[in-house]
């Protein structure tokens, strides 16, 4: 599904009750409260203007209803209002593990196809905006309450002022639904805008060293893309928020309007001193829950629109892997293989421009214990070879087979866990989710002269700050702690200077051969290709050569 498809609102409901179902007792238990303190707050008003007309020797009942009626509507706002925090809470926690979840569960080609700014746009500004509504949902709900209760006293005192109320409050209703219709495009054209914003966010991080060598870029990076993201979310908001102020002044003002009209108009109306007074001091105490109320609906439009960015990341990811856990399992035996096979698979990206290009057919067998070196030009299909080998990518025909039985989507995820992968873009974890042998880390830190720049502390690695080659090492030796039975590398030693790009060639992968680990290399290192067991040579997404390396002849070697 498109980022940016369209998504009917009963599906954005949807996805917001599945979030809340788990939580109704809690948010009913909140509601009661919130209904309980609110509706306390006008009849607490009554009992304040009954007092002010009492006659005198009267007081000690008024006195008693006050204190009470005081304890209910403070003790059902702090109880709503702390419930309704708790549920908030809960409720966003619920949400970033849900959006976690479908991100970790959801097919690699799928991700890439989102893009990360996306990703984190919907899992900081969408989910900070859901977080920013929760955190005042009790308020709004005590604040209707008090609505509610105040409309319900002035029907008591009057039913002629109580109509003309309720006209006021539907015209004022009128108002700020006429608004709202346009301040939430320009609230949509905001959300639009910071998926773009995200993105150049990101340019300037990942591309500060670029940007500063580079002036024009620079420019259009800043001034343009960055500045016209930002320069437009301020001209939308500013015009969304002008369009609420001015309803929301329309709105006090057919308060006060109301009110001079009762004091001119209440004999006319009925109402004597009694029901004048308390129908004032109830439409002036209830203009705050009224601009309360009001104020909600901006939040509420930003909220709605975060939510549906929400549900369309979730509609999107919806294709999850099964057999794809997220919890820790039960301990199993080390995973082993004897032989991997790729039978007439075939791979094709999706269309974007042009033809897309596809993967195949092609056929590969890998046999435990070989150092196999992939190889060929850039965009000739590598890559991608290695993510149908890992299991990250789904072929679209053809079968992927260990032992002889077929890798289906139901064992992928335990088929994974035969790798330990370096990519080129690969991301470096400080943690290390393995059991460690005494001593292990620490001699190959040293072997890889990171020892006196990294050291390993509670199986987390002191720094990852490290230079671009340092990482790589240290990403090497990660994957080697794992000691899993297959390591594939790719470009590893392309950031290396000569003696540790002779070590990884010339010790380390003939080393681990000899323990009997499967080694699959990409590499452009011509010079190192004889040490492999077999070169299997890509062209234009097709397996063109698959043979045996060639050895140098003695004394060769070192030939340049």
């Amino acid at each position: 599904m498109s980022a940016n498809a369209p998504l009917s609102a009963s599906a954005v409901l949807l996805h917001a009750g599945q979030l809340l179902a788990p939580l109704w007792r809690l948010l009913a238990i909140a509601t009661a409260a919130g209904l309980c303190g609110g509706l306390a707050t006008p009849w607490l008003l009554s009992t304040v203007n009954l007092a002010l007309h009492a006659p005198s020797g009267e007081e000690a009942t008024p006195i008693i209803s006050f204190v009470a009626l005081c304890g209910l509507s403070l003790g059902g706002t702090a109880l709503a209002g702390a419930l309704n925090s708790i549920l908030g809470q809960k409720l966003i926690a619920a949400l970033r593990k849900d959006i976690s979840a479908r991100i970790l569960r959801a097919p690699i080609a799928r991700l890439e196809d989102y893009r990360s700014h996306r990703l984190m746009a919907v899992l900081t500004t969408d989910v900070d905006t859901v977080s920013a509504f929760t955190f005042n949902m009790s308020g709004y709900a005590i604040a209707l309450a008090v609505t509610l209760g105040s409309i319900g006293y002035l029907a008591a005192l009057s039913p002629a002022a109580c109509v003309m109320a309720m006209l006021f409050l539907g015209l004022s209703a009128a108002a700020k639904r006429f608004a709202q219709h346009r301040w939430i495009r320009d609230y949509e054209a905001v959300r639009h805008a910071q998926d773009d914003l995200h993105r150049q966010y990101r340019s300037i991080i990942e591309g500060a060293k670029e940007l500063k060598l580079h002036q024009p870029r620079r420019a259009l990076v800043f001034g343009t893309r960055l500045g016209g993201a930002a320069d437009l979310i301020c001209r939308h908001k500013s015009r969304a928020m002008t369009l609420y102020w001015v309803a929301d002044v329309a709105g006090t003002g057919g308060i006060f309007i109301l009110i001079g009209l009762l004091i001119a108009a209440h004999g006319a109306l009925g109402m004597d001193s009694v029901a004048l007074s308390g129908a004032v001091i109830v439409l002036l105490y209830v203009r705050g829950p009224i601009e309360l109320l009001g104020s909600a609906l901006p939040m509420l439009d930003q909220a709605r629109i975060a939510l549906e960015r929400i549900a369309r990341l979730s509609q999107a990811l919806a294709d999850s892997e099964p057999g794809l856990m997220l919890a820790k399992r039960a301990a199993k035996a080390p995973p082993t293989f004897t032989s991997i096979t790729l039978t007439a698979i075939i791979y094709r990206f999706p269309a974007m421009e042009g033809a897309p290009f596809v993967l195949g057919p092609l056929d590969l067998r890998l046999e435990r214990g070989e150092l196999v070196f992939i190889v060929g030009a850039n965009g000739s299909g590598k890559t991608t070879l290695v993510k149908l080998l890992l299991g990250l990518y789904a072929p679209s025909s053809g079968t992927v087979w260990q032992d002889g039985v077929a890798v289906t989507a139901e064992r992928r995820d335990d088929y994974r866990q035969l790798f330990s992968p370096i990519f080129s873009d690969y991301f470096l974890f400080d943690e290390i989710a393995c059991d460690l042998r005494e001593g292990a880390a620490s001699a190959l830190l040293e072997r890889f002269d990171l020892a006196g720049k990294v050291s390993l502390e509670g199986g987390r690695f002191s720094t990852t700050d490290l230079s671009t080659g340092q990482r790589k090492r240290l990403a090497l030796v990660e994957a080697l702690l794992e000691r899993r039975p297959i390591l594939i590398t790719d470009e590893w030693a392309a950031d290396q200077d000569p003696d540790f790009r002779r070590l990884f060639y010339e010790e380390l992968l003939p080393e681990l051969k000899r323990e009997g680990r499967t080694l699959i290399v990409v590499s452009h290192d011509d010079r190192y290709f004889h040490l492999a067991d077999r070169i299997v040579r890509m062209a234009e997404g097709r397996i063109v050569e698959d043979a045996q390396a060639v050895r140098p002849r003695i004394g060769m070697e070192n030939a340049p």
